[in-house]
């Protein structure tokens, strides 16, 4: 990631969304001239920072971003919706409030979906759901406990279950150890002292960045000789990349590590991140896989079933 004149970069992706309220990271990018991968990076660091904001609802695969405040400008994406939720959704807005017993197990689990839009709280120990813009004067009610956690259905409905994608490892690629450099284990001048804490962080931020770049830049290059398309960039921390890419036409996670050992931590750390989003997985890494892991895998791919005996 370039080290120079990032907070003008910031500056300039705050400006935009002031302007034009909820975005996609392409709409970002363009509007301040970098690529698709540096951009997401930005603002992957603009969330952390807690200065922007990003809806739960995904325009095709990609959230949108926004400010404190333009919560309400939401709204106008909700045409985006997958059927059922938009069910959920146009119910909620009509009713300005739902009670959650009440409603048909499909619409139970749609509420739950639509965070951006579903509100959950009790009142006289009952689950509610209101309406994101509703005020305490059209629910007729006074809201109780405000986010309150509400169980999910024991028994998944038939009907949204059919509609979720398997989730799987799609493949594990080796990169060639040429290809990634390893990042050096100690940094010299690691331990700072108290008083010169502030200008030691300072001298440090253009090598970690430089160093981020640089992986970042031997990851793109791997995918584009793969012919690997890359959508966004979902996560960038530590030693770990996450993208969302397409591979042969189907959209999936990506998870790039710089270490040279991944663990089985690892991919199941990377399988629930991919089951949340329902969406199938790839990893790289620039070492091999771990023996016990490959003949895992191996021993999985003909598995049909495993039952418990009673």
């Amino acid at each position: 990631m370039p080290t120079q004149n990032i907070p003008q970069v910031k500056d300039r992706i705050l400006y935009y969304l002031k302007t034009k309220g909820p975005s996609l990271p392409i709409h970002i990018s363009k509007a301040i001239g970098y690529n698709l991968l540096f951009s997401s990076a930005f603002i992957s660091e603009m969330l952390s920072e807690k200065s922007v904001k990003m809806s739960h609802m995904r325009i095709g695969s990609s959230p949108l971003y926004f400010l404190e405040g333009q919560e309400s400008m939401l709204e106008r994406f909700s045409e985006h919706l997958k059927s059922r939720e938009k069910d959920a959704f146009n119910l909620l807005k009509e009713k300005k409030l739902l009670k959650d017993s009440e409603q048909e197990p499909a619409i139970r689990v749609a509420l739950r979906a639509i965070r951006d839009f579903a509100i959950p709280f009790t009142h006289n120990e009952e689950g509610y759901w209101k309406y994101f813009t509703a005020s305490e004067g059209e629910l007729g009610i006074k809201p109780v406990a405000i986010e309150m956690k509400i169980t999910a259905l024991e028994k998944p409905v038939e009907e949204i279950a059919a509609e979720r994608p398997q989730v799987g490892i799609a493949e594990i690629v080796e990169i060639k150890n040429n290809e990634i450099e390893k990042e050096p284990e100690n940094i010299p001048g690691a331990e700072i002292k108290a008083p010169k804490a502030k200008s030691r962080v300072k001298k440090r931020e253009p090598r970690k960045s430089k160093q981020d770049e640089k992986f970042l830049e031997k990851v793109k290059e791997f995918l584009s000789k793969s012919s690997v398309e890359i959508i966004n960039v979902e996560g960038f921390k530590n030693d770990e990349i996450s993208l969302l890419v397409k591979i042969k036409g189907e959209e999936q996670i990506l998870f790039a590590y710089k270490k040279r050992k991944i663990t089985d931590a690892d991919i199941v750390k990377a399988a629930k991140k991919a089951e949340k989003l329902k969406m199938k997985y790839s990893i790289l890494s620039p070492g091999e896989l771990p023996k016990k892991i490959s003949e895992l895998m191996e021993a999985l791919k003909g598995i049909k079933e495993i039952k418990k005996m009673e």
